[in-house]
C-alpha cells in the first residue's frame, strides 16, 4: 500500500501548489528511505534512464516545435491572420467568433503553444469583438476554447508527450488526431451559430468590414503552406514527426524573412523561451522518471493492474474511471503533470485489456484540452484574464467557458463510442 501512499501524497503537494518536478523528485526520495527493502540504492538505475531521455530522437521534437511557434508568434503572422479572416466572416452573424474558432485551429496546426494562441486572441480579438456588440462571456468563452485547440490538433506537444509515455509512434497519434480536431472545431462554430441565431444580440453581424477574398488568402496561405508540409511530410511517411520540426523551424524563420519581420531579437525571444518551456518540461521527465521507478518497486503498479485486470476485467469500466480520473485532476493540476504521473499506471492496463494504445492517447489528449478551461485553475483563463486587462471579470469567463466544457464533453464522448474517427487515417 506504500505505492499508493506515495502516489496520493504527490497528488495533493501538486495541487498545493509546489513545484512538479521537486514533488516528483521528492517524493521518490522519500519513499525510498523510508523503505527497508529499497533504500536509496533504487536510484543507482536513473542515470541510465535519464541517459535514454537525452538520447530520445521522439522528445527533441518538443523543443523544435516551442522554436516554431514562437517565431510564428512574433513574426506577426498570427496577428494578420486574425484580422484578416475577422474581416471575412465578420458579415455573418457569429461570423468574428467562428473566425476566432478557425484562426485557433491554424494556430494549433502551425505552433501548438496554448498560452501564445490565448495571449494574441485576447489581446486583438477580444477589445474587437466587444467593439462591435459581442457578449462578453461569449467572446471570453471562445477565446479560451479555441486557443486550446492546440493540445488535439497536430503537432501537438501533448501528443508528443503522450507518444512518448504510452510508447507508440507519435505519427499515428497525429494521424489518429485529425478527425478528433475537425469535430471539435465543427461542435465550436455549430454552437456559436445556432446561439447567434436565436440570440441575435450576443453575436451581431458587422456590416462595412468585409475584406477582399484575395487580401484574405495573403494572410492565410502561407502558415496553411507551413502546416502542409510538416504534417504531411509525417503523414506520407517522408520525414519523422523530428525531423518535420526541424524543417517547420526552417520554414517559420523564412515566413517571418518574407513578411520583412525577422529581427536578431526574435530569434533571441524564441532560443530564449524555448530552453525555459523545453527545461520545465525535461525536469518534470526526469522527475517523474525517479517517481515512477519507486513506485514501480514498491509494488503500486502491480496492485493497480490488479484491481483493473482481475477484480474489475472490463474494458468500458476502466475507461470511463480513467476518462473520469484525468477529468477531475485537470481542474487542479497541469497537464503535464497528469502525463508523467497518472498516464504511465494505466498502461500496463491497457494490454492486458486489449485496449488499442493509439484510441486511449487520443482519448487522454482530449481529456487534458479540458484541464485548460475549466475552473478554477485553468491555464487559459488565467492567460484570458491576465491579457484581457480587465475587459472581461472572472465571472464572464466561467459563464462564457461552461458551453464549450460540455462540447469538449460530448466530443470526447463521440471519440468513445466512435473509434473509426480516430482509425480513418491510420
Amino acid at each position: 500500500m506504500m505505492g499508493l501512499v506515495m502516489f496520493f501524497l504527490a497528488l495533493v503537494l501538486l495541487m498545493l501548489g509546489f513545484e512538479v518536478a521537486f514533488v516528483f523528485g521528492g517524493v521518490a526520495l522519500i519513499f525510498a528511505f523510508l523503505s527497508p527493502e529499497l533504500g536509496l540504492e533504487v536510484f543507482h538505475f536513473l542515470p541510465f534512464r535519464i541517459y535514454g531521455i537525452m538520447n530520445n530522437f521522439t522528445l527533441m521534437a518538443v523543443p523544435l516545435f516551442i522554436f516554431m511557434g514562437l517565431v510564428l508568434e512574433k513574426s506577426k503572422m498570427a496577428e494578420d491572420l486574425l484580422v484578416s479572416m475577422s474581416k471575412l466572416f465578420g458579415s455573418l452573424r457569429g461570423g468574428m467568433a467562428i473566425s476566432v474558432v478557425l484562426v485557433g485551429a491554424i494556430l494549433a496546426a502551425s505552433t501548438g503553444i496554448v498560452s501564445a494562441s490565448v495571449v494574441m486572441m485576447s489581446v486583438i480579438a477580444l477589445p474587437l469583438m466587444l467593439r462591435y456588440g459581442y457578449s462578453k462571456s461569449l467572446s471570453a468563452g471562445t477565446i479560451a476554447a479555441s486557443g486550446t485547440l492546440g493540445q488535439i490538433i497536430p503537432p501537438s506537444i501533448i501528443l508528443i508527450i503522450l507518444g512518448d509515455v504510452m510508447s507508440v509512434s507519435v505519427g499515428d497519434l497525429f494521424k489518429g488526431a485529425v478527425l478528433p480536431g475537425f469535430e471539435l472545431v465543427g461542435l465550436y462554430i455549430t454552437y456559436i451559430l445556432v446561439y447567434a441565431f436565436f440570440k441575435k444580440e450576443v453575436a451581431p453581424a458587422i456590416l462595412g468590414e468585409r475584406e477582399s477574398l484575395f487580401s484574405s488568402l495573403h494572410a492565410i496561405l502561407p502558415p496553411l503552406m507551413l502546416i502542409f508540409i510538416v504534417l504531411g511530410s509525417i503523414f506520407a511517411g517522408i520525414a519523422s514527426p523530428t525531423e518535420s520540426a526541424a524543417f517547420g523551424v526552417v520554414g517559420a524563420v523564412l515566413l517571418s524573412v518574407y513578411k520583412r519581420t525577422f529581427s536578431a531579437d526574435i530569434v533571441s525571444y524564441a532560443s530564449l523561451q524555448t530552453v525555459k518551456l523545453s527545461g520545465m518540461i525535461f525536469m518534470i521527465l526526469i522527475g517523474a522518471t525517479a517517481f515512477s521507478l519507486v513506485f514501480n518497486e514498491l509494488g503500486g503498479s502491480d496492485l493497480i493492474l490488479e484491481f483493473f485486470s482481475e477484480d474489475i476485467a472490463d474494458p468500458w469500466i476502466f475507461i470511463a474511471f480513467a476518462m473520469l480520473v484525468i477529468f477531475i485532476l485537470g481542474f487542479f493540476i497541469d497537464f503535464i503533470e497528469i502525463s508523467f504521473i497518472v498516464v504511465p499506471i494505466m498502461v500496463p492496463i491497457l494490454d492486458e485489456l486489449g485496449i488499442d494504445p493509439i484510441w486511449f492517447a487520443i482519448l487522454v489528449a482530449m481529456n487534458l484540452q479540458a484541464s485548460f478551461i475549466t475552473p478554477p485553475f485553468g491555464l487559459s483563463l488565467f492567460f484570458l484574464k491576465g491579457a484581457s486587462k480587465g475587459l472581461v471579470s472572472t465571472l464572464e469567463i466561467y459563464k462564457g467557458i461552461i458551453p464549450f466544457i460540455i462540447l469538449q464533453i460530448i466530443a470526447l464522448s463521440l471519440v468513445m463510442l466512435f473509434p473509426n474517427l480516430v482509425f480513418a487515417f491510420l
